[in-house]
């Protein structure tokens, strides 16, 4: 059993040459995931090579445009962009209010979005909910998180391995209960401490809140200048984080196994 994830987008709303909107590819044994799916998420699949026709489930953190504006292009290439017409379902879960924004969208841009010619299962979750079907060889946990009044935390979990995503957040130390046990946990970190505000994380706030979760790895994303991601490690450190962090980057391996989890870093 092995859970693998890329980063597609490790940015915010910001256009960025390195970094593309919140973004995240998760493979399990027989699924995959796309975890939030920013501007530039359909861009960065393709030329990293990774199976996007072969999506099975779409997780989405909250509608906020910088997490979802790919939504819509995924679907129209899912549609009208494969040599053979899909047949398997697609499952799409996020926060309340999903439904709605799946209307607004078919308005928008056409009937494809609610029937892209293949089944759409699209299911609202709520704070406290567990998600799995079968056959499936994971589960997903959502928990509300202080950002909107709908915004989810997700951890995703595939036998003995489990993978955390913050979404996101602001200052919450029960987040970090929620996220305990997540060998891998990738965080918002946003403005620098003297900058917060009740909607983001600063380090500081980060390391609170990863103190309690205590993954083996930590990743963290979604920097708005002037904080640069490249130094968020160290100001986890500086703020009393003993655990490894690494900043995330766009093209990111990271491989969880139970022999522990393998990071590997692209050069930009």
């Amino acid at each position: 059993m092995a859970v693998r994830l890329r980063v597609l987008g490790s940015g915010t709303l910001l256009p960025d040459p390195h970094r593309g909107g919140p973004a995240f590819w998760v493979e399990t044994e027989s699924s995959r995931l796309l975890m939030d799916c920013g501007p530039g998420a359909m861009r960065t699949l393709s030329r990293l090579g990774l199976p996007w026709q072969e999506a099975t489930h779409i997780l989405l953190s909250h509608l906020h445009t910088d997490h979802v504006a790919d939504l819509a292009p995924l679907l129209f290439a899912l549609r009208h962009g494969l040599d053979r017409p899909r047949r398997k379902p697609l499952y799409l879960l996020g926060p309340p209010g999903l439904l709605e924004h799946l209307g607004w969208l078919s308005r928008a841009h056409g009937p494809y979005v609610t029937d892209p010619g293949f089944p759409l299962v699209a299911e609202e979750l709520g704070a406290g909910d567990v998600w799995s079907r079968h056959p499936g060889d994971f589960l997903v946990a959502a928990r509300h998180t202080v950002h909107t009044e709908n915004s989810l935390a997700f951890r995703i979990e595939a036998g003995n391995l489990a993978l955390g995503y913050t979404g996101d957040t602001g200052p919450d130390e029960s987040l970090g209960v929620f996220l305990r046990g997540c060998q891998v946990l990738v965080a918002e970190c946003s403005f620098p401490d003297g900058e917060g505000m009740d909607t983001h994380l600063t380090p500081t706030d980060l390391a609170v809140l990863a103190r309690v979760a205590a993954p083996e790895v930590l990743i963290t994303v979604h920097a708005y200048p002037p904080l640069d991601p490249h130094e968020v490690p160290d100001l986890l450190a500086e703020a009393g984080y003993a655990g490894r962090a690494v900043a995330g980057r766009d093209g990111m391996r990271v491989t969880l196994e139970g022999s522990g989890v393998v990071v590997e870093v692209p050069e930009e």
